[in-house]
This record gives C-alpha cells, structure tokens and sequence, in this order.
C-alpha cells in the first residue's frame, strides 16, 4: 500500500497539493493511480485544497492524530523546527504517510515541498490501520 502524506498551508489551492503530489510520485517512479489513501493531520483534513486534490486522484482522505504522527516520527528524515513548534511532530508529510502506510512502513520519498504544500510517500501493509 502506498500513502501518500500532506501537509499545506491553510487555504492552499489544490492545484498546488496535486504538484507537490506528481513530484513526488516522479521521484518514486510511481503514477497516480498507485496512491491508496491521502493522510494528512487531522486538522488539515477540512482544507478545502486537500479535499479537492484527493477527489481528483479518487482515492481515501485520512486525518491523523497528533499522537498517531508522533508514533511514527523515529522514522523521518526530514524535520522543520516550525511543524514541531506548531504540532509536535518533525514532519507532518512524512509523519502522515507512515501513519497511513501501516505496518511495516518505510519512507519512499522524504518531504517534497512547494510554496504551499507538501508531500512525502511511505510504503506499507497498510489496511489494518485505516478506518
């Protein structure tokens, strides 16, 4: 299973979120249609550009806890001082794909960004962690 995690700035249009996403699926050598489920923390799940950007690849939005993110933050490479001042956590992209990803999971792409959003993919087995 693939997860793809995401984290944007508040009222980041989806355009933005589905460049930072084709970036990150280049870097994997992946398509779209690969993605099984779009994480993201919970309080970015009502962004109206992340709803939209996954109605588009039509695959599962997720909203993740803090607490779930931060079980899983042993395994990121890529930390920002300004998501763990404002959530607790080195990296919500990666955090959020990890999550997602279930168990076994591994990082495919580190945290890509763009001026608004950002993105990082994870593989895993996936299922038994979704809801």
């Amino acid at each position: 299973m693939i997860a793809a995690g995401v984290g944007c700035r508040r009222n980041a249009p989806a355009e933005d979120i589905e460049a930072v996403i084709a970036t990150a699926l280049r870097k994997a050598g992946l398509e779209a249609a690969a993605i099984g489920v779009v994480a993201t923390l919970d309080g970015k799940a009502a962004e109206p550009g992340i709803i939209e950007a996954v109605r588009r690849l039509g695959c599962v939005l997720r909203g993740c806890s803090p607490l779930e993110l931060a079980r899983v933050s042993h395994l990121i490479v890529g930390k920002s001082p300004r998501v763990w001042n404002a959530v607790g956590v080195p990296s919500v992209a990666e955090s959020a794909a990890l999550a997602a990803a279930g168990r076994n999971a591994r990082l495919l792409v580190p945290r890509q960004a763009n001026a608004t959003a950002t993105c990082a993919l994870a593989e895993g087995q996936g299922a038994d962690i979704l809801r």
